[in-house]
């Protein structure tokens, strides 16, 4: 791998573990404040909010411009959205701007991997990013369940600046703050990435005229024969994934009497199965291999479903780990097709904007509807069974029609998997 790849990862890692306590902060903040559990589960769509509605304009921010920079940029938002949760602003609004700087973030994440490596190079690149951002999930849920435990806010609470009153009365407000500082040293990262040496594309004057653009390269994506699948799946997947992370702290405090700092570490359990299989996934898996890997997701509903049957933690544990294993090695090839072709298609910032939008999109619905029905009285129970099946079901559904493609599209197939073989016909 080139020097600047490790920059990357390690700014990814320092953003997404602050990511992922902040969400374990918010949580227990709007717990202390006495918000309803339909709150709680809020934060889950309303991160993801930002993601669609600006979807049409940060792909081409992120190929206006040096990555890193638009990396840095993002990562000041957060921080900004990190100090108005400490203002007295609602912790839902703060958080979605902190979303905001996420959205903007992940196009030149991902689009700087099809920028800096060819495609033979890929698979691994996502699987060492996915790898290292499941140890960041891992971490940082742990480190949010830790920082809002009695110790370490104890020691956060105990801390005096002198002629200042900050205000920062409880654990949840001293987590946030503490996180403001990783944030901060993500950013310092980002300003370390290297110029890659692609030419930037400009956007237009009206950003209005990107929306047309927009919806032709989704259109593009959706069309291709490869590119179909790979977004069907990795839509699916993260949309399900995305509310899993919540519904595994509510299932921990209805199935064990878990608190948020015990129930923390569970979803810490199912991150690092997904960091196991990610990287296996990259060390195993080819790009043109990619869509083998369909049946492990109808493989994943059955074992959300499963997860209703488990009331032992001994148990709960390694059965997270395999569920979690199967998700990492799904969608590490995936991923890596998808980029692949939207990079062949219409440039990187761009497919990820799409990719973005589609995945989102799925999040946004699935956690929308979860709050609703957590408003409305279902139990962890009920939503994880919701999931599994439609897991399982919509899978199945995306493997016959990666076989119809097979049976009707054959040389089509084949024209775009020789593409997938040879670096030098990327691009």
């Amino acid at each position: 791998m080139k020097r600047g790849f490790y920059t990357i990862m390690t700014a990814q890692f320092f953003s997404s573990l602050a990511d992922n306590a902040l969400f374990v902060a918010a949580i227990e903040l709007l717990r202390t404040r006495g918000a309803p559990e339909w709150q709680s589960a809020a934060l889950v769509p309303l991160f993801a909010l930002f993601y669609v509605v600006l979807a049409p304009f940060v792909g081409a921010f992120a190929d206006a411009r040096p990555k890193g920079q638009v990396m840095f940029i993002s990562n000041a938002i957060k921080v900004v959205g990190c100090l108005l949760m400490l203002t007295g602003v609602h912790p839902l609004l703060a958080y979605t701007l902190v979303g905001l700087g996420a959205a903007a973030y992940s196009p030149a994440k991902y689009g700087i991997l099809t920028e800096l490596l060819p495609p033979s190079q890929l698979v691994k690149a996502n699987g060492w990013i996915e790898g290292l951002t499941i140890a960041s999930i891992i971490l940082g849920v742990l480190l949010g369940g830790q920082l809002v435990g009695p110790w370490l806010s104890g020691l956060l609470l105990s801390i005096n600046v002198p002629w200042v009153d900050t205000g920062i009365a409880t654990p949840a407000e001293a987590a946030v703050a503490a996180l403001v500082g990783v944030y901060a040293l993500a950013a310092w990262f980002n300003t370390r990435i290297p110029l890659t040496g692609v030419t930037p594309r400009m956007m237009p004057k009206n950003p209005l005229a990107l929306l047309p653009d927009f919806w032709r390269c989704n259109s593009r994506l959706w069309r291709d024969r490869l590119g179909q699948i790979s977004l069907a799946t990795t839509t699916l997947f993260w949309g399900v994934s995305g509310n899993l992370r919540y519904i595994v702290l509510a299932w921990a405090g209805a199935a064990l009497g878990y608190s948020t700092t015990q129930a923390s570490s569970l979803v810490g359990v199912v991150a690092l199965g997904t960091a196991v299989g990610a990287v296996v996934a990259s060390m195993r898996m080819r790009l043109d291999q990619a869509t083998r890997v369909m049946p492990l997701g109808i493989a994943m509903g059955v074992l959300v479903i499963l997860m209703n049957f488990i009331d032992n933690v001994w148990v709960a544990a390694p059965f997270l780990v395999l569920l979690g294993g199967l998700g990492g090695f799904l969608v590490v090839p995936m991923n890596a097709l998808l980029q692949h072709r939207g990079h062949n298609l219409m440039g990187a910032g761009r497919s990820i904007a799409v990719q973005n939008f589609n995945e989102q999109a799925c999040i946004l619905l699935l956690g929308a509807l979860y709050s609703f029905s957590t408003a409305m009285g279902w139990s962890a129970f009920m939503a994880i069974t919701a999931f599994g099946v439609l897991v399982a079901g919509f899978m199945g559904v995306i493997a016959l029609w990666h076989r119809h493609n097979q049976r009707t599209h054959p040389h089509e197939l084949e024209r775009l998997l020789e593409i997938a073989r040879r670096d030098d016909l990327h691009g």
